[in-house]
């Protein structure tokens, strides 16, 4: 009898605290989401595009322990507010920084990616996963790298 009167409080604990509080989120408005698996008919053609510069750079060979940037610039050719919801490398080595309000049609922005080499050697190829509100929602784009490492670091190895 205690145990049902128990999980009864438990539910019921439960139940009230499942409230529906609004919250705005960064200027984001829901008009600026589409999604075409809707039940509205909504068709892709007022979607947001994301276009890449450059969609993988090289940076060449550089020194252990060295930290290096590059700016992914883009464009939204699409006719509605691109957002992009999240951005992370494949690595903590990989630390990606984008725009986090609404980038209108025909605008353009960038996604820093900052790689640190430190404790790295070799040929290195690290992946950024961009989710968008674009069809297909997730895009990768790529930094590669050759690190060397010095030979005062070699000798006390």
């Amino acid at each position: 009898m205690l145990r049902n009167i128990g999980l009864t409080a438990v539910l019921l604990v439960l139940l009230a605290s499942c409230g529906n509080d609004k919250k705005e989120t960064d200027g984001i408005s829901t008009n600026d989401v589409n999604n075409t698996a809707s039940a509205d008919g909504s068709d892709k053609s007022n979607l947001p595009d994301i276009k890449f510069e450059e969609e993988e750079h090289d940076f060449g060979r550089i020194t252990q322990g060295e930290k290096v940037s590059f700016a992914f610039k883009f464009t939204n050719t699409g006719k509605s507010n691109l957002i992009i919801t999240s951005a992370a490398g494949s690595c903590g080595c990989t630390v990606p920084e984008w725009p986090k309000e609404p980038i209108l049609p025909g605008k353009e922005g960038k996604i820093n990616v900052v790689f640190s080499s430190e404790g790295k050697s070799g040929i290195q190829e690290k992946s950024i996963n961009i989710v968008t509100n674009c069809e297909p929602s997730t895009r990768v784009v790529k930094i590669k790298t050759e690190i060397i490492v010095p030979e005062t670091l070699k000798e006390e190895s």
